[in-house]
């Protein structure tokens, strides 16, 4: 049993005003997040494809021990429901590997209407991961995803479930899938994407992410309550009970 490495961050690097002055020294915002955060989520590129170029002056920018997860174009996973995507995949994948050993994880956030469908949702895993090797998150908001067979399939081919609040069903708040690698997103609570954490749940939050593991290697917690500035309070409070 070993203390799993452990990686707090916020979806994107934006620094609200309020807290800029505990980031200090000069650069671009990137660069100076990356001075107290050790991992970050892009979640720009759901939305649009980012040049190579751009993957790669991100990567130059921030220390050796940083990582980058990159969540995967709304194209594969909202438009195409992950059917008939091979090209769109390859596309992203040749722009999201510029970040090189920087690239943490890829996560695949399904829209809520997506049921389970063994033959698309795993012939597109197979094909994900025999074109990638690292760790893969997926989010899946249908409550037909949280099976005893869904599960075992993706552990099989080592795609961790990501744990997310609020959670749609009880075992969505739990991880699952591939053990190796966990991922906690956490959206705001009780409104999605504004509220703050309370202080006691920030602190059940850190005891879980320390808690010694035979399987897991790295934990992630990333906040998505970006709205109001709140995830970067959190991501702050949350790294000062984790160190």
């Amino acid at each position: 049993m070993k203390r799993p490495t452990v990686r707090i961050g916020c979806a994107g690097w934006t620094l609200p005003g309020v807290h800029r002055a505990l980031f200090p020294g000069e650069g671009t915002h990137l660069q100076r997040y990356a001075g107290v955060f050790d991992c970050v989520e892009i979640n720009s590129s759901f939305y649009r494809p980012h040049r190579p170029r751009t993957y790669r002056t991100w990567a130059a920018s921030v220390p050796a021990g940083f990582r980058f997860s990159v969540k995967m174009p709304k194209a594969i996973s909202h438009v195409a429901r992950l059917r008939h995507c091979d090209s769109m995949l390859e596309q992203f994948l040749a722009q999201a590997e510029q970040l090189g050993d920087k690239l943490g994880f890829l996560l695949l956030q399904l829209p809520p209407s997506l049921a389970y469908d063994a033959r698309s949702a795993l012939r597109f895993f197979e094909h994900l991961r025999a074109r990638h090797a690292g760790a893969i998150g997926c989010e899946p908001r249908h409550p037909s995803w949280f099976t005893d067979d869904v599960e075992d399939a993706l552990r099989e081919r080592r795609i961790a479930r990501v744990a997310a609040d609020p959670a749609i069903v009880p075992s969505a708040a739990m991880p699952g899938g591939d053990r190796s690698c966990e991922y906690l997103r956490l959206h705001g609570s009780p409104r999605m994407y504004y509220d703050a954490y309370p202080q006691a749940i920030l602190d059940r939050m850190a005891q879980s992410l320390l808690r010694p593991s035979s399987e897991v290697v790295e934990r992630w917690c990333i906040f998505d309550n970006t709205a109001r500035g709140n995830a970067t309070t959190d991501a702050l409070a949350l790294l000062r009970e984790t160190r």
